[in-house]
């Protein structure tokens, strides 16, 4: 009961004329980043955390989630209509979506994923409005010890599950933490790996390393990629027939609750729940066959599964202060920005921006089911978009916008040189997501990792006395060695070979 007045206290916050503003501009960029194919949420939204600065902290992470959710909405729009992903959770919404229009029925597809979409993000906000705080109050008994094992765990999970490659993984992870090294040494006070340069004695800029690993990286890459987007069809008769609503209702129902689940598990972004939706839908079906062929379940089950990840994705970082996607970091950067600390005390010593920011998710997920179907075919245009247009654009926005982080030239460069490591990152398919959430939980983890030792008279055993902090550890071990066996067994298969494992 007193979730919910203290929800409602949110939505009256959130109803401001500032906050409603910064929230239909949010999920309205939101929408065009997602229906811009290569941009994506995390770019999008790291290239905008410069037009944050000077905005009241709320205003500022109710835009920012805007964009992130409404990014899911963004990108089913040309995977249907023009067979071409906005963002990687909607590539699976291509098999089915796009064979619904060429149907003449891609009204039909837009309507039961804008459905489907706002039924798994609404119960996500529900389940982030009533769980997260009696969470938040079990992870009030987190010490310095438990912080740092939880860490390891959530950094664990993130490595092994965004990558191919548990080896890729940790480089990429250790790239991210010597990066969070750069500054003033916390316990010495003496500077490290600054190379004498002043402009690194408060460490690097987070959102200049987001800008540069995330958008600069997305430029160059797309810029050499073709992209050709085909005329989008005609959108008319958004609702299934009367014998599909059933089929297409319990696609929904099974959707929410495994985009649920899956969005609290730190590293199981919205791409794995829509791939483990179709999966699903496709095993419990009556016809399988359909399945490739314009079957409205392989629509709706996973666009209502990576909605429901996205908003419950949030839980973890409220809660735990543990981001578990990279969009998700980079909001959780957003928030250090702004001088909030997501966590078990953030309910408490922020609770009016917690409930307003939740609020405004809840309005947001109406405008966009409002704004989603009437405009399909005017989204469907702006993917038409020449390339050779639309990245000078963008690469001129990005360098107004580390420009203005501390109005340096020097950030301009900087920020270019980690869009170059980001391409090649890609190229190597090494995981930018292990090194972005190592920086931005690198300084933390050092901070508990030094506490605990502190208390302990520099004794490692406090990790392992403790119960909360020894059962995450063991569960981080588990984790990495199924994720080392994985990859071996993958291995042997790729090979065919023999040998026992």
């Amino acid at each position: 009961m007193e979730s919910l007045d203290l929800l409602l206290n949110g939505f009256a916050q959130a109803l401001t004329w500032q906050n409603l503003l910064f929230c239909i501009i949010g999920v309205s960029v939101g929408m065009f980043v997602g229906v811009m194919p290569g941009l994506g949420p995390v770019a999008g939204t790291a290239i905008l955390i410069p037009l944050t600065y000077g905005m009241e902290p709320t205003s500022a992470i109710i835009m920012l989630s805007g964009i992130y959710y409404g990014a899911m909405y963004g990108g089913t729009i040309t995977s249907v209509l023009i067979n071409i992903p906005g963002e990687a959770a909607s590539v699976i919404t291509c098999i089915d979506g796009h064979q619904l229009a060429r149907q003449g029925r891609a009204g039909v597809a837009l309507g039961v994923s804008a459905i489907g979409s706002f039924v798994g993000g609404i119960t996500a906000l529900l389940g982030l409005a009533f769980i997260g705080p009696p969470l938040a109050d079990f992870a009030l008994r987190f010490g310095p010890p438990e912080f740092f094992s939880l860490m390891l765990l959530g950094l664990m999970m993130l490595i092994g599950l965004m990558g191919k490659s548990l080896i890729k993984g940790f480089i990429a992870a250790i790239f991210g933490l010597l990066l969070s090294f750069v500054g003033i040494d916390p316990v010495s006070g003496s500077t490290r790996f600054t190379f004498g340069l002043p402009e690194f004695f408060g460490g690097i800029d987070f959102v200049i390393v987001a800008m540069g690993l995330f958008g600069i990286s997305e430029i160059l890459y797309n810029a050499d990629q073709k992209h050709r987007a085909e005329k989008p069809a005609k959108v008319k008769g958004m609702f299934p027939r009367k014998e599909e609503w059933a089929p297409t209702m319990k696609s929904i129902g099974r959707g929410t609750g495994l985009g649920f689940l899956i969005g609290l598990v730190p590293g199981a972004n919205a791409v794995l729940s829509a791939l483990a939706s179709y999966a699903l839908e496709k095993k419990v079906s009556k016809n399988p066959d359909s399945f490739g062929k314009g079957a409205i379940e392989g629509v709706a089950g996973p666009e209502t599964a990576n909605n429901a990840t996205s908003g419950s994705s949030l839980i973890p970082l409220f809660t735990l202060g543990l981001p578990s996607s990279p969009t998700v970091a980079v909001i959780l950067g957003a928030f250090i920005m702004h001088g909030l600390q997501p966590g078990p005390k953030l309910f408490r010593e922020n609770a009016d921006f917690a409930w307003a920011v939740i609020a405004s998710m809840f309005i947001g997920n109406v405008i966009l089911l409002l704004m989603n179907l009437p405009l399909a075919n005017l989204w469907a245009k702006v993917a038409q978009v020449p390339y050779k247009i639309l990245l000078p654009l963008i690469m001129m926005f990005t360098m107004v916008g580390a420009y203005t982080v501390k109005n340096s030239v020097f950030d301009i460069g900087l920020m270019m040189v980690f869009g170059v490591i980001g391409y090649f990152m890609k190229k190597l398919e090494l995981p930018i997501a292990a090194t972005v959430l190592t920086l931005v939980l690198g300084s933390q983890l050092e901070s508990s990792l030094l506490q605990s030792l502190a208390i302990s008279n520099g004794g490692a055993g406090i990790f392992f006395t403790r119960p909360i902090s020894v059962t995450l550890l063991i569960l981080t071990a588990v984790i990495l060695v199924g994720t080392i066996l994985a990859g071996m067994k993958n291995k042997k298969e790729l090979f065919g070979t023999d040998i026992e494992i």
